[in-house]
């Protein structure tokens, strides 16, 4: 026996709830189920390649991709896992077109799910990283099944997020607006146990950045300083940045997190409005990233006071400590919408 005393996630969440005297328990179990959905997630994942759980399902998806066989069986999971409890209105995904309605045979409550529910999947098959990614909302309108109104709300509306790393281990990293808390799934209990409490992100923290250098031909001009700059090769900084980039956003975000820097995924002439999804990706992010003491930015605004105008809004995205979120809009807010090419 060490003596440490063990925190599972549900411990976390019991105590948290006890802060406030009129919770109903709802918002609770919601977690619950998150949390649940997690560990039905990375077991799959910790199993790819010994069943017929790897590469596509012949569809695509809303925005155009292919989809892989574990995104579907992701998103089935967090489905089936939350849409009986009787606390959500409604939920959105990102590898759906439309709202996904609660069916109609079970109750709904005052809350809206809106979740990725595979992070880089095209990594899975090279036994890389991936992630899930969840938001949630109050529900704000009448509808007693909720409306479009409920899912388009800005990400400081959010009331929690949370997102999902499997990788060596699996992480839940969650937020309710008390900090950001990370938990580690022991595989000897089956439980989610508080290994990172009240996450910092290091300022300055080592320099890293996070960025596919592989679009760089299509950058805004002030992007392309911006990496410049990082690399060193304009000569203001005495000691460079590195380069490290898994190309899973929760990965890369996670370091980040971790060790400070700055994750980027900025606007350029292919995606003008960025390539990262605000409602799924971006403003989940955006609320843990700010809990742990970060910034969040498209190049010119706070991501969380966005205010969404479609399910599948595209947003740039750049994360990071506040000292690399005052660098990135010193070079990209002034050209941030003009992408140009070389």
């Amino acid at each position: 026996m060490t003596g440490r005393s063990v925190v599972t996630i549900e411990r976390h969440i019991i105590e948290e709830e006890r802060r406030f005297p009129q919770a109903t328990g709802a918002f609770s179990d919601i977690l619950y189920d998150i949390a649940l959905a997690a560990k039905l997630i990375s077991a799959q994942v910790r199993r790819a390649g010994l069943g017929d759980i790897l590469g596509q399902t012949g569809t695509t998806n809303v925005h155009g991709e292919q989809v892989k066989k574990l995104d579907e069986f992701a998103h089935d999971v967090i489905f089936r896992a939350m849409d009986h409890g009787g606390h959500l209105c409604m939920m959105a995904s990102e590898e759906e077109e439309e709202i996904i309605q609660i069916p109609p045979q079970f109750e709904t409550g005052n809350y809206v799910l809106l979740y990725d529910p595979l992070d880089g999947s095209s990594n899975i098959d090279a036994n890389i990283p991936v992630g899930t990614i969840f938001s949630i909302h109050r529900k704000i309108s009448s509808a007693e099944r909720g409306s479009v109104e409920d899912v388009l709300q800005p990400g400081f509306k959010q009331v929690a997020a949370a997102y999902v790393l499997y990788g060596s281990s699996t992480m839940l990293v969650y937020t309710t607006g008390r900090g950001t808390h990370g938990f580690t799934l022991d595989p000897s209990i089956g439980e989610f146990v508080l290994s990172h409490p009240q996450m910092r992100i290091p300022s300055p923290g080592k320099t890293i950045y996070s960025i596919n250098e592989g679009n760089a031909r299509h950058w805004s001009e002030g992007q392309r300083r911006l990496v410049e700059h990082l690399r060193g090769f304009d000569g203001e900084l005495s000691e460079p940045y590195s380069a490290r980039y898994v190309g899973s956003m929760v990965a890369d975000v996670h370091r980040t997190l971790l060790y400070g820097g700055i994750f980027m995924y900025p606007a350029d002439s292919l995606n003008p409005s960025g390539k990262l999804r605000l409602l799924y990706e971006a403003a989940p992010m955006a609320m843990l990233v700010t809990q742990a003491g970060g910034r969040a930015t498209d190049g010119e605004r706070d991501i969380l006071d966005i205010e969404p105008e479609s399910l599948h809004q595209r947003v740039p995205v750049y994360l990071g400590s506040d000292a690399s979120i005052e660098t990135v809009r010193r070079f990209v807010s002034e050209g941030a919408r003009s992408p140009v090419t070389r």
